[in-house]
């Protein structure tokens, strides 16, 4: 350009055309489980006054039982409860809850153990909940309430205010001697009977314990305990031992009651698989007028050298055609014990049926 500086052009870097960025929307992660349209949800209030404590368990224990064994999903505030699942499950659930705060209102001496029997056993037999009665076959001592938690308790209880001679057997667990102590207790609070007669053979449990120390109530003590232990269990521990004193309630070794007649008594063998054919006979004829007796025992659990039979086994097929003696059999199902005790006695009864490991008698 004439008379002028000539200006160069700058040179500017190659423009680049830049992406768009685009976010993808990621759906969000929701933890709140929606609500499936064949739910329902039942509001459920409770009766002012009510001890949720024991209802509910401690940190809403019994809650979360029931919440396992319908599949329903439960949200309690203050008294009132909000169950939500399917409406089968629901109404289940509804029914025991229903049930179980009926009987705590008319029962405030129930015990927090008897509520979480009642679910666990609801949860072993979800479509029986509905069964489970408020007093249905109660039996009723100072201290305890007893209601049959299944339909062999049931029967097994019947057969108690009816036989005259009554076997139960069964694994451990299943409320044989509880259920048969409080029954004692009770004809005894009531007068029915003039005293009870508790006892067990004095077999060691495959072991040998050698000489024990003392006379003769210390050295037959230890086989004795677990009947002190239903015995307090229904009654005070003071009147309990008022009433032995007074010979009301006498507990004794099995082989002390050879030549015995047993008059308006209520009388309970314990542990009656150890009990040899012979003993078996022993003691059925000891019974007396007006009064009962009850075998219990589980033959799965002989303690006897193997070559001398269970008395037990033998007594099924002698005396079940007899009038006025009846069998109640129990199973796993019926255990109310810790739950892993169910699960332990159908891991033997699968080991036994593999291998063919029980024993022979």
């Amino acid at each position: 350009m004439p008379g002028g500086s000539r200006c160069n052009p700058v040179s500017r870097p190659p423009r680049v055309r830049r992406a768009a960025l685009v976010l993808s929307r990621v759906p969000r992660y929701n933890p709140v489980r929606r609500r499936r349209p064949d739910h329902v949800t039942v509001r459920l209030r409770l009766k002012e006054g009510l001890d949720t404590s024991v209802l509910f368990g401690t940190f809403d224990q019994n809650l979360r039982e029931v919440e396992d064994a319908f599949g329903v999903t439960i949200r309690a505030r203050g008294e009132e409860l909000r169950i939500d699942g399917e409406p089968n499950a629901v109404r289940r659930a509804e029914r025991l809850l229903t049930t179980l705060a009926s009987r705590l209102q008319r029962t405030p001496k129930l015990q927090p153990e008897d509520i979480a029997d009642v679910i666990r056993s609801a949860r072993r037999r979800p479509d029986e909940a509905q069964e489970v009665g408020p007093d249905e076959g109660a039996v009723r001592t100072k201290k305890r309430v007893l209601t049959p938690k299944s339909p062999h308790q049931r029967e097994y209880l019947e057969a108690l205010k009816t036989a005259d001679i009554v076997v139960g057997i069964g694994p451990a667990g299943t409320g044989k001697t509880y259920l048969a102590m409080g029954m004692a207790v009770a004809a005894l609070t009531k007068r029915e009977v003039a005293r009870i007669v508790l006892t067990r053979p004095a077999v060691e449990a495959g072991e040998k314990l050698g000489f024990l120390p003392g006379d003769m109530y210390a050295k037959v003590n230890p086989y004795l305990r677990p009947m002190y232990d239903a015995l307090y269990d229904m009654m005070e521990m003071e009147q309990a031992n008022r009433l032995v004193e007074r010979g009301e309630i006498e507990i004794a070794p099995l082989a002390y009651m050879r030549g015995r007649t047993l008059n308006d008594a209520f009388i309970i063998l314990d542990e009656a698989q150890n009990v040899t054919p012979e003993q078996m006979k022993m003691f059925l004829t000891r019974l007396g007028f007006r009064s009962k007796a009850v075998i219990t025992g589980d033959i799965t659990q002989v303690d006897l050298p193997a070559e001398s039979p269970s008395g037990l086994i033998e007594v099924q097929a002698i005396v079940r055609d007899v009038p006025g003696i009846a069998f109640v059999y129990f199973d796993d199902r019926d255990v109310v014990r810790h739950r892993l005790v169910q699960e332990i006695i159908k891991a033997y009864e699968r080991y036994e049926s593999r291998s063919g490991a029980k024993r022979k008698r």
